[in-house]
């Protein structure tokens, strides 16, 4: 981390408003704390998926890519629409979607190095 991400903090943070949402926060990072639901929310962060593509794309088995999933759709954070046979899952959390997209350009973002 550089120490120039201080730099772009705000002046003074509202402790009394962290910790009234630290809760929250909490519980999302738990989410995201599981690395198959991280590489799920990663790909859903993109675009709507199915199950088989999610599948292909994490190669995390079906059995644990339900149970997965089965818990992001509980939290909030994922819904899904039927099409046919094939069952969509799409991100429809938006604090979830800015964190994944953080996420992204901290630790994916080609040609950067920590």
């Amino acid at each position: 981390m550089s120490s120039s991400s201080f730099d772009e903090a705000p002046a003074a943070l509202d402790l009394q408003a962290m910790r009234a949402h630290a809760g929250e926060a909490v519980a999302m990072l738990k989410l995201l704390g599981n690395e198959d639901r991280l590489l799920l929310l990663c790909q859903l962060a993109q675009q709507e998926r199915t199950v088989s593509e999610l599948e292909q794309l994490t190669g995390v088995s079906q059995p644990t890519l339900s149970q997965q999933l089965g818990i992001l759709r509980r939290e909030g954070l994922v819904s899904t629409r039927r099409e046919g046979k094939f069952i969509w899952y799409q991100l429809t959390d938006a604090r979830a979607l800015q964190l994944m997209q953080a996420l992204y350009q901290l630790f994916c973002q080609p040609g950067e190095t920590t």
